[in-house]
C-alpha cells in the first residue's frame, strides 16, 4: 500500500492495515519529527473519540510521539474541533485526533492539526506519509537520551467548553423556555454537548449519550437523523441538534420536526452573518456536492458563492484564500473561521441558535430561505478507482443523464476519499426522474467496477 492519507485523514478496519499500533507509532514518530522545532519541550496533543478501538491507536501514536523526543498530552475523549483548539491553545507542534467521524466502530482513523489549529496541506501529509513508508524514515535517528513523557490533560473539556461559550450571545428572553433535542450520537460530545447548552440556560432533552464503544454513529447521530427528527415533533422542542461520532458535523432538525442539512444551514447562517455585517468578502465557500438551491440562494441574496473539490480542509483553504469567514458541506461540516479554525458542529449549533434568536423566527421560517433541488446520491461500493473517464460505459451513461437534465439539474460521480465507494450524486426538478437517472449510472459503475 503506497497511500496513507485520504480526503479526511487516514482511515480503515480497525485491527487491520494501516489502523494497527505498529503503523500509528510510526505516524507519531512521523509527525513528532516533522514539526519538533527548537524548544525546551516540544509537546503534541493527543485525543479521541469513543469507539473500542481509541485507546489502542491513541496510546501507539502517543509512544511514536514520545521516541521522537517530543512530550505528549493525552485529551481523552474530545471533538475533533476540541483537540484543535487544544493544539492552539496550549502551545502544541501539532493535534492529533483518534477518529473515524461518522463510520461504524469497526472502523478508526488519524487526522492531524498543526500548531495553529489547521487540517495539514496536501504537502505536509505526503511528507508525513514518505516518512512512515520509507526505508529511511526517522527511526534511524533516534537518540536514546531524547525520550519525551506522556501526560494526561484534565483540563481539556472545561477549557474548550468555555472556548464555545464565549463565541456566541444568546439572549436570555431566548434561551428561557427555548427547548432544544441533541443526538450525541453517542459519539465525543456525549458530555460536552449537553451540560453546555443547558448552562446557556436552554431547556436539554439528550438522546445517544451513553457509548459503550461500539454504539457510536448506530443507527443515530448527523448520518441518522429520523430518530432526532420523531423525538423533536412529538416533545414539541423548537430544534433538534445532530452531531456525527467526533462532533464535527452538525444537521439539525426544525421545530416542525424536519431535517435540515448542510446546505440549508449554511443558507440561514449566510443571511444571518450578513444582516449582522459578519459576512466576510460577502462571500460563502462550499463543495461542488452543494445542492443547486444552495448557490441559487446565494446569488438572490447577493453573495458570492465559490466552490471547492470535497472535503472540510479545501473548503477551509478556498475560504482563507477568498477572506470568507463562511463555508462548508452539506454533510454538515460548517465552518465560521472568525471562531475557529475547522468544522465544529457545536459552535454551528451555536450559531445557527443565535440566528433564531437574532431574527426572532421558528428555524421552520428561517429555513424558507433556500429551496433545494431534489437530489440524490447512491453510493455504490468498488473494488478499484480507475479514472470515471478511461471507463467508456460509465462514462456514456453520465454523458446520457447530463443531457436529458439539461440546464435542469446537474450530475456528479466521485470516489469516496476514505471508503471504497463512489458516489452517484443526480439533482433535477423531479424526483422519480433523479431515482431513475441516478439508478441507471450507479448499475453501469457496479457491473464495471463492483
Amino acid at each position: 500500500m503506497d497511500k496513507l492519507f485520504g480526503t479526511d485523514g487516514i482511515r480503515g478496519i480497525a485491527n487491520s492495515y494501516p489502523m494497527i499500533p505498529e503503523v500509528a507509532s510510526k505516524i507519531g514518530l512521523a509527525v513528532g519529527w516533522m514539526f519538533k522545532q527548537e524548544r525546551r519541550r516540544p509537546h503534541v496533543v493527543v485525543g479521541q473519540d469513543t469507539r473500542l478501538s481509541g485507546d489502542m491507536i491513541a496510546h501507539a501514536l502517543a509512544s511514536g510521539v514520545c521516541s521522537a523526543g517530543v512530550d505528549v498530552e493525552l485529551l481523552g475523549v474530545l471533538p475533533t474541533p476540541g483537540i484543535a483548539f487544544a493544539a492552539k491553545a496550549t502551545g502544541a507542534i501539532a493535534g492529533v485526533v483518534v477518529s473515524a467521524s461518522h463510520n461504524p466502530y469497526t472502523d478508526n482513523g488519524i487526522k492531524l492539526f498543526d500548531s495553529d489549529g489547521f487540517k495539514l496541506s496536501d504537502q505536509e501529509e505526503t511528507e508525513i506519509e514518505n516518512l512512515v513508508l520509507s526505508d529511511k524514515g526517522p527511526e534511524s535517528n533516534r537518540v536514546g537520551k531524547s525520550i519525551g513523557r506522556i501526560r494526561c490533560n484534565s483540563n481539556a473539556a472545561d477549557a474548550y467548553a468555555g472556548f464555545l461559550k464565549s463565541r456566541v450571545k444568546l439572549s436570555p428572553d431566548m434561551s428561557s423556555g427555548f427547548k432544544i433535542v441533541l443526538d450525541c450520537a453517542h459519539g465525543a460530545t456525549f458530555k460536552i454537548a449537553p451540560g453546555l447548552f443547558s448552562e446557556l440556560g436552554l431547556t436539554v432533552e439528550t438522546l445517544n449519550a451513553h457509548p459503550d464503544g461500539v454504539n457510536i454513529n448506530d443507527r443515530c447521530g448527523s448520518q441518522h437523523p429520523d430518530g432526532l427528527a420523531r423525538r423533536v415533533a412529538a416533545s414539541g422542542a423548537d430544534a433538534g441538534l445532530a452531531f456525527d461520532g467526533d462532533g464535527d458535523r452538525l444537521v439539525a432538525v426544525d421545530d416542525g420536526g424536519e431535517v435540515l442539512g448542510g446546505d440549508r444551514i449554511l443558507a440561514v447562517c449566510a443571511r444571518h452573518l450578513k444582516l449582522q455585517g459578519r459576512l466576510g468578502n460577502n462571500t460563502v465557500v462550499s463543495t461542488v456536492m452543494s445542492n443547486v438551491g444552495l448557490g441559487r440562494t446565494l446569488k438572490d441574496m447577493g453573495i458570492r458563492h465559490l466552490t471547492t473539490q470535497v472535503g472540510d480542509r479545501y473548503v477551509m483553504e478556498g475560504m482563507r484564500a477568498a477572506g470568507a469567514v463562511l463555508g462548508g458541506e452539506d454533510s454538515g461540516h460548517i465552518i465560521f473561521s472568525e471562531h475557529h479554525t475547522t468544522g465544529d458542529g457545536i459552535l454551528s449549533a451555536l450559531v445557527l441558535l443565535e440566528a433564531i434568536c437574532s431574527q426572532r423566527q421558528p428555524l421552520s421560517q428561517l429555513k424558507k430561505i433556500m429551496t433545494a433541488f431534489p437530489q440524490v446520491l447512491v453510493n455504490v461500493r468498488v473494488t478499484s478507482k480507475p479514472d470515471l473517464a478511461d471507463v467508456p460505459e460509465i462514462a456514456e451513461a453520465i454523458r446520457e443523464v447530463e443531457a436529458q437534465l439539461g440546464e435542469n439539474g446537474r450530475v456528479l460521480v466521485r470516489y469516496s476519499g476514505t471508503e471504497p465507494l463512489c458516489r452517484v450524486m443526480v439533482e433535477g426538478q423531479s424526483q422519480e426522474a433523479i431515482e431513475a437517472y441516478a439508478n441507471r449510472i450507479s448499475r453501469s459503475v457496479a457491473d464495471r467496477l463492483g
